[in-house]
């Protein structure tokens, strides 16, 4: 069932007090505005809610743990970068593990690839 647009930004509210540990460290170097460069967090787009979403570029950035690849996640990340599609934004996914790796390195691949869309 689809949600409503006030559901989805009270869900989104909701999202950004519980980020994950990788959320939290990304959004640690992308808060900063890097090259001045803006970005949101938790950010409701339609029924969906992106993890980061880079509104100059219209990028939604996703950043995903091992629950993206089991069930029917696959399939349902799928629908969804579709649907997002559809509507002009582009969607690119990060692991989880590489930005507990090393975020400021992710932080800085996201960026040569918004340089790289203008």
């Amino acid at each position: 069932m689809a949600r409503t647009t006030r559901q989805t930004v009270l869900k989104a509210r909701q999202l950004r007090k519980t980020m994950s540990k990788p959320e939290i460290m990304l959004w640690q170097q992308l808060r900063k505005k890097p090259l001045g460069i803006k970005f949101r967090r938790q950010h409701p787009i339609g029924s969906y809610i992106v993890d980061f979403y880079c509104p100059s570029a219209k990028l939604a950035i996703e950043v995903d743990g091992m629950a993206h690849d089991m069930g029917d996640r696959p399939e349902r990340d799928e629908r969804r970068e579709w649907d997002l599609f559809g509507i002009g934004v582009e969607v690119i996914r990060i692991a989880a593990q590489d930005v507990l790796h090393d975020p400021t390195d992710v932080a800085d691949r996201i960026l040569r690839y918004i340089q790289g869309l203008r």
